[in-house]
């Protein structure tokens, strides 16, 4: 069990990160087996599944974005430091409010873009072309993981600020 390290990992935020890297498995199970039945449709029976590329296109979506916020509550992203040495201690804790505070705001659009998009496409009753499936579904599981993910880096933000200039990492 993870120790609580601030707002970013308190018990409402854990459960909620949990239940979408939950999902975000499920999806890869999913994305796994249709991928392996489309493999063995296509080459051993001559018939592949019609639609395979929808599924995994729109189950590719729900795998990646929500595992995002567990991947930054745990800040597990790729990160280059080239510059942390000449930054100093100031620099960096600038670097990490200007970083998170420009990333919750260009998540807080992609928010704001995905609800609408969901909303359109929930009244005009979008869907696939090969399997007639839903896309309202997959921009509100877009919506989801990026809200998320985009508290879990307001709340990253508050610690910050609350914790002030730390020495190193």
């Amino acid at each position: 069990m993870q120790e609580a390290r601030g707002l970013a990992h308190s018990t409402i935020v854990l459960w909620a990160v949990r239940v979408l890297t939950s999902l975000s498995s499920l999806a890869l199970a999913v994305l796994l087996i249709a991928t392996f039945a489309g493999v063995v449709m296509r080459y051993v029976f001559g018939a592949p599944i019609l639609g395979g590329n929808e599924i995994v296109q729109l189950v590719s979506v729900a795998l990646v974005m929500l595992a995002m916020p567990a991947v930054a509550q745990n800040e597990e992203h790729v990160r280059v430091d080239v510059f942390d040495g000449y930054l100093g201690r100031i620099g960096r804790f600038a670097a990490d409010l200007l970083s998170r505070g420009v990333s919750v705001y260009l998540l807080a659009l992609l928010t704001l873009r995905s609800w609408a998009k969901m909303m359109d496409a929930l009244e005009f009753g979008d869907a696939t072309n090969m399997l007639s499936m839903p896309l309202w579904p997959f921009y509100g599981l877009l919506a989801l993981g990026v809200v998320l993910y985009a508290l879990v880096l307001a709340l990253q933000l508050v610690d910050i600020v609350g914790a002030g200039a730390v020495q190193s990492e």
